[in-house]
């Protein structure tokens, strides 16, 4: 009997914490400005049915990968979305996008389509913090890039962005990952990839904004890169967190980088938003 009243419990409690747990919606957006549908992953945390606004982290994925990437690969991230009151937003960036609105191939806006046209659907359709001061933005590899590039360019957008391991240079890669597709060769378009390359967008920073947080394992292949960012954002004064550690280009080091990542939105949404 006694054994029976405790599995009871048991059930009990874990049903009670079924109910509280995270929970995933794919959702359809449309983009106008490519004329189609794109699939994204929105994790809502366990208290959103209360009446409160949340903060909105948009989470980007990495070259020849998809919305479904972080979810799949990284599913802890939906207990964080629970330890941190957070909504979290993995949008489908295409294969190769890069997250730039292609001037040679216009199936690809993706710079539109994530800082205008998936905001805009996310706002309307969830209980949202619908200001820069409520939004982050960070990304893997190609989405850490896009990421910094996004909130560079769209501040009003984005109060706080962050890479792990991002290819923040672009330049040295030329024949790499279909960004010859997206923007031209470089021989050819030397101007294009100097404009549309994040360590040549500093001089859009202001002070604070957006918060910074760049991560690049010391083994990476973007490793340079990535010291270089940090080098010119010393030498610009422009405030940031930069974290190197043991660790390649992979998930096992993305699977803790991402932690790192929310934790510090977590503080900024709490630093911005203390007084609202």
């Amino acid at each position: 009997m006694r054994n029976r009243l405790f599995f009871c419990v048991i059930l009990l409690v874990c049903f009670a914490f079924s109910l509280q747990a995270a929970t995933v919606d794919t959702l359809l957006t449309r983009s106008v400005s490519m004329k189609k549908d794109i699939k994204a992953v929105v994790i809502k945390p366990a208290g959103y049915e209360t009446g409160k606004r949340f903060p909105v982290v948009y989470l980007l994925h990495g070259y020849s990968d998809n919305y479904r990437g972080w979810i799949e690969k990284v599913p802890v991230i939906k207990e964080d979305a629970d330890r941190y009151n957070v909504l979290i937003v993995c949008p489908d960036g295409g294969y190769s996008s890069w997250y730039w609105n292609s001037p040679v191939d216009p199936a690809f806006q993706y710079e539109t389509y994530v800082a205008e046209e998936l905001v805009a659907i996310i706002d309307r359709q969830y209980k949202t913090n619908p200001t820069a001061a409520g939004r982050a933005i960070t990304g893997l590899s190609m989405g850490g890039h896009g990421a910094l590039y996004l909130a560079l360019k769209h501040p009003d957008v984005f109060g706080a962005a962050g890479s792990m391991s991002g290819g923040v240079d672009i330049r040295p890669f030329p024949n790499n990952w279909d960004m010859a597709k997206r923007l031209g060769s470089y021989a050819e378009n030397k101007t294009r990839w100097e404009e549309n390359t994040v360590i040549n967008l500093l001089h859009l920073a202001q002070p604070g904004k957006p918060a910074l947080m760049i991560d690049c394992g010391t083994a990476d292949f973007f490793f340079a890169v990535n010291e270089r960012l940090h080098q010119e954002l010393l030498y610009r004064n422009i405030p940031h967190e930069y974290i190197t550690r043991p660790g390649a280009h992979n998930w096992d080091y993305w699977k803790k980088a991402v932690r790192f990542q929310l934790l510090y939105f977590h503080e900024f949404f709490r630093e911005k938003n203390s007084n609202s």
